[in-house]
């Protein structure tokens, strides 16, 4: 099962809800992308949303997988598993999609929603 059913997705305020190691989907703007040369091939994604922030680990095998995405993506949707140790909350990646397409939306509503007032 995975929290919440998909395509919704979990607001970062409430990811302390589902019990360690649940299946969670996640979405937000990416606001900073970490590959440090210690970790092995590992990236550190940050996710925001309007709640919050979710940190998102990819390992090497998921990023070959997902590479554009993660690469490219300004927003993204990431289905993994909860991890929490010492009071930080991770989302280690199984699946990121990128929906950087649903911000373009976002714009073309606000933008012809404020031509047709004015």
């Amino acid at each position: 099962m995975t929290w919440p059913h998909p395509p919704s997705c979990l607001p970062a305020a409430r990811l302390g809800e589902p019990p360690n190691g649940a299946r969670v989907a996640v979405a937000g703007i990416v606001i900073l992308r970490q590959r440090p040369g210690t970790a092995k091939g590992v990236i550190f994604v940050t996710l925001e949303d309007e709640t919050g922030v979710v940190n998102v680990i990819v390992w090497r095998k998921i990023y070959e997988r997902f590479r554009r995405a993660v690469i490219a993506g300004r927003m993204l949707r990431v289905t993994g598993r909860l991890q929490r140790e010492n009071c930080v909350t991770h989302v280690v990646s199984e699946q990121i999609e990128d929906i950087s397409a649903l911000l373009d939306r976002l714009l073309d509503e606000t933008l012809s929603s404020g031509s047709e007032s004015g």
